[in-house]
């Protein structure tokens, strides 16, 4: 087992963290930004996308195990669907992680994927920002999967990993423009069912592709779910060849760039939401006028 890192050695206090998120989770907009802190020295962040019923939450918690064992302090974000009873997350991602659940190094937290579209929820880079604040050095994020929508995660993501499964072979043609060349690392889950070598080979000449535009880092097409393998293993070390790789390569400056003008994006957003829920006789006149209206309105607020 690898020695342990620096930021375990600091004392998470889990229901401190718990209390921090349930604040950030419902907080408006003045407030998370009230309480917001920079850390430039933030967790990796794993992405962990694909279509429903690709088995991601199983694949999450034997992944998880593995980088707990390399040394790491993990934290998993499992955006849920939201429950159209009680509009909180209904857990199912957090039932399916229990055997890695009592770990104290480790702390998941399920998210409704509330007012968001894109696969994530729409306070989440608050929370992400909030997890920067503690002692994880990775943070493991998992999307609804909704599919070729979910472009968000790559914003926010060093490594992303798309998961899917034999049935999945009539969707390649149709993400090829999409999410499937976002992807840094593919996985074919359940691959011990028919098909699977057929997707791992349409797959691997999506990489041949993309290799031709652009030849920096060849992601690798990995078969989980068989057997008797040793396959998270191998997707284990795969993550961290590429987390390796972007540390090396990519431009840091960049990167924060890109995650604050998300995170502004997703702010103004829910501004917005809230003005019109406040106002809807707003909407009684002309789209020019309702957006005056608004504009003023965010003017106005006090931040």
């Amino acid at each position: 087992m690898a020695a342990a890192s620096s930021k375990q050695a600091e004392r998470l206090d889990r229901r401190a963290l718990g209390r921090a998120l349930s604040r950030i989770a419902n907080a408006s907009v003045a407030d998370a930004l009230a309480g917001m802190r920079d850390s430039p020295n933030g967790a990796r962040r794993i992405g962990i996308t694909g279509p429903p019923g690709a088995g991601k939450s199983t694949l999450i918690g034997r992944l998880a195990r593995q980088r707990l064992d390399n040394g790491a302090a993990v934290a998993v974000v499992a955006i849920d669907p939201s429950s159209p009873h009680t509009h909180g997350a209904i857990l199912g991602d957090r039932i399916r992680m229990d055997a890695i659940a009592d770990d104290p190094r480790l702390f998941i937290r399920s998210l409704a994927s509330r007012g968001a579209n894109d696969g994530l929820a729409d306070n989440i880079a608050d929370v992400l920002a909030t997890l920067d604040g503690h002692p994880f050095d990775e943070v493991i994020l998992e999307t609804v999967g909704v599919g070729q929508a979910e472009y968000a995660v790559r914003s926010l993501t060093d490594t992303l990993v798309l998961v899917l499964v034999p049935e999945s072979g009539d969707q390649i043609q149709a993400m090829k423009a999409g999410m499937l060349e976002m992807a840094d690392i593919y996985v074919v889950n359940k691959a011990d069912l028919p098909g699977a070598q057929k997707v791992a080979s349409e797959l691997k000449a999506v990489v041949k592709l993309r290799q031709r535009l652009a030849a920096d880092w060849e992601p690798p097409v990995i078969m989980t779910g068989s057997p008797g393998t040793n396959d998270v293993a191998t997707l284990n070390e795969a993550i961290s060849r590429h987390l390796a790789f972007v540390q090396r390569t990519r431009n840091e400056d960049d990167v924060r760039r890109v995650r604050r003008e998300y995170h502004l994006k997703s702010l103004l957003t829910r501004s917005v939401a809230d003005i019109l829920a406040k106002d809807p006789k707003g909407m009684d006149c002309s789209l020019r006028e309702a957006f005056a209206r608004v504009v003023e309105s965010l003017k106005a607020r006090q931040l």
